[in-house]
């Protein structure tokens, strides 16, 4: 899918890091606390994503809130099926 990193927050992808950019998972919650959000790709073939740009990355509290308004937006992920034998 992509080769870099991915955040996790209650069992859902929330964000990524591709490329040195760092990117949130798009949410309605989520676009009303950027503001005017730049979207791009994180990687090929890939719906766009919000990229947040780099003057933010020191923003904690603004980046964890928008973690955890991402993560609680997002559906909870579909029970994995147990592998046959």
């Amino acid at each position: 899918m992509f080769g870099e990193y991915g955040f996790w927050l209650d069992g859902k992808l929330i964000a990524l890091v591709a490329d040195d950019r760092l990117f949130f998972k798009p949410t309605q919650a989520g676009r009303k606390h950027i503001g005017k959000p730049e979207e791009d790709h994180p990687y090929p073939g890939s719906k766009p994503w919000f990229l947040i740009p780099e003057e933010m990355w020191e923003e904690s509290a603004w980046l964890q809130e928008l973690a955890q308004i991402t993560a609680r937006e997002l559906p909870a992920p579909k029970p994995k099926k147990p592998r046959a034998k």
